[in-house]
């Protein structure tokens, strides 16, 4: 069983490459899109992507919601595809990291192919305000444990993969 990690910017073809590998992982299941954005906000262009998401996968997943303790979710055996890491770690900003970076730690103990979707927002300027200064600090501490936990990294750009590890 694999962990594989894929991060790139926004609308570059992670959650597309990570649904290939997944179905890929599965053989003759049905594999697990964890999704984990917290749908409470009432945000409708939100709303749009999530949407635009259920088309891209079709019904070759079996969808679970869950925002915030992947480990509810994640069973031994099974191939999951977690989409995305930066919408966990945005609904657990109120977590300190060591709490966060526990919880991948215990998933990797999991005997299961899962598959982590990171957007990379590393490259920016420091935000001005503290919370987006925290998530952008977590999303690269987050990306360097999955990068170094992980059998595979691959970073995406423009729909095309690079293998890293």
């Amino acid at each position: 069983m694999k962990k594989i990690f894929y991060f790139g910017g926004q609308k570059s073809g992670k959650t597309k490459a990570g649904i290939k590998k997944a179905l890929e992982l599965s053989k003759d299941e049905k594999p697990y899109y964890v999704a984990t954005y917290d749908n409470s906000y009432g945000d409708s262009s939100m709303g749009e992507r999530i949407d635009k998401h259920i088309i891209e996968r079709k019904e070759d997943f079996i969808t679970i919601e869950e925002p915030k303790d992947l480990r509810k979710v994640i069973e031994s055996k099974k191939t999951y595809l977690v989409d995305c890491v930066s919408m966990w770690i945005l609904n657990n900003l109120e977590e300190k990291e060591e709490v966060l970076k526990e919880q991948l730690k215990e998933l990797f103990k999991i005997d299961a192919n899962i598959i982590f979707i990171l957007n990379d927002v590393s490259c920016g300027v420091i935000p001005f305000d503290k919370e987006s200064r925290r998530f952008v600090d977590f999303s690269g501490i987050i990306g360097q444990e999955l990068a170094k936990l992980c059998d595979e990294v691959y970073e995406v750009k423009y729909g095309i993969e690079k293998k890293l590890k």
